[in-house]
């Protein structure tokens, strides 16, 4: 980094040059300095999570368990009871899956304050296989009482969220990609909190409710559509999975009355399931259609390939949005008695 740095003033300077997970260390030495209850652990991946930036600053404040996830989580919860504030890094299909025992009963069912910071969520770490995906995290760790599930649009938003976690009651899973993800925000007074989506772009056509890297591929297929075919595409950025915004999705479903979600995820579970629970229990109906990976295991690739074989980069939203509009769901604009 070329400048000194301090406060949050790198955030706006080099937050183009650094990676999500950059960011994510970076912000945790900065509230480290602030919150002397602040304690990270790692299951051997200190680097790979960015947390050893944390290490480095505070090597007293800071537990490498080894390749034990199971462990490192029991161990946070015990942290917590006793006062301290652990936040704890590791990849997400090891978080969701492997630790998902310790997760739900050691830290969830006693509402400890434990803040997951989850890293190569999705198929961000592409190459690494389906081993390393994490395609099924957002749907487990939304299912465990108490948990809040965020996905971050990008590093100024996880920035923001790992802030905003701090004052936030209980576990909190924050889920980053692998670090190399274009950011859509280039500042962080956009209005960010945890359960209020973020308006992306205003639209009366149809709604694009999206979470994590395709919040930004979403802004460019609206603009995309708005200029070439003249559609009025509305993008809400869905940060916080669970609680979800549920005000921000009935006003989608009144106004635009079609919705499509996008997610680097699973569609079973995730961010589309849970736009859908709260459409059919409102009893007002909507065109309305999830994009995410089918109820497959992932391909193997880089991630900017899978994104556009699974219709999740720009020019997939711009195909799924155009099907979507061609859904006939009523005769008449009248659909008070549906209610």
């Amino acid at each position: 980094m070329s400048k000194e740095i301090t406060g949050t003033t790198w955030t706006v300077y080099d937050a183009n040059t650094l990676t999500q997970n950059e960011i994510y260390g970076r912000v945790l030495c900065e509230l480290g300095e602030k919150h002397p209850e602040i304690v990270g652990l790692s299951a051997d991946l200190a680097k790979s999570t960015k947390i050893g930036i944390f290490q480095e600053k505070f090597p007293d404040r800071f537990i490498n368990v080894g390749i034990a996830e199971q462990n490192m989580f029991g161990i946070a919860a015990g942290m917590a009871r006793t006062g301290l504030l652990p936040f704890v890094s590791t990849m997400a299909a090891f978080t969701s899956m492997r630790a998902a025992e310790q997760v739900r009963t050691d830290i969830c069912y006693q509402n400890l304050n434990v803040k997951i910071i989850a890293t190569h969520g999705g198929v961000s770490f592409g190459s690494a296989g389906t081993t390393h995906h994490a395609t099924e995290d957002i749907a487990i760790m939304r299912s465990f009482a108490n948990m809040t599930v965020i996905v971050p649009a990008d590093g100024i938003e996880t920035a923001n969220a790992v802030r905003a976690a701090v004052d936030w009651p209980g576990p909190v899973y924050i889920r980053t990609g692998r670090g190399f993800e274009p950011n859509y925000y280039q500042k962080e007074d956009y209005g960010f909190e945890i359960g209020k989506s973020v308006l992306v772009r205003e639209g009366t056509d149809i709604t694009i409710i999206a979470t994590g890297i395709t919040v930004l591929q979403a802004a460019e297929a609206a603009d995309f559509l708005k200029k070439n075919h003249g559609l009025s595409v509305r993008v809400i950025n869905m940060h916080t999975i669970k609680p979800l915004d549920e005000e921000a999705v009935m006003k989608a479903v009144t106004e635009t009355r079609r919705i499509i979600t996008f997610e680097e995820h699973n569609v079973i579970g995730g961010l589309g399931t849970a736009v859908a629970d709260v459409i059919a229990q409102s009893g007002k109906g909507c065109a309305f259609t999830k994009v995410g990976f089918p109820d497959v295991y992932s391909e193997v690739g880089y991630p900017e390939d899978l994104y556009a074989y699974y219709k999740l980069d720009a020019n997939g939203i711009i195909e799924k949005v155009q099907e979507v509009m061609q859904k006939d769901f009523e005769e008449d604009e009248n659909w008070e008695d549906e209610f």
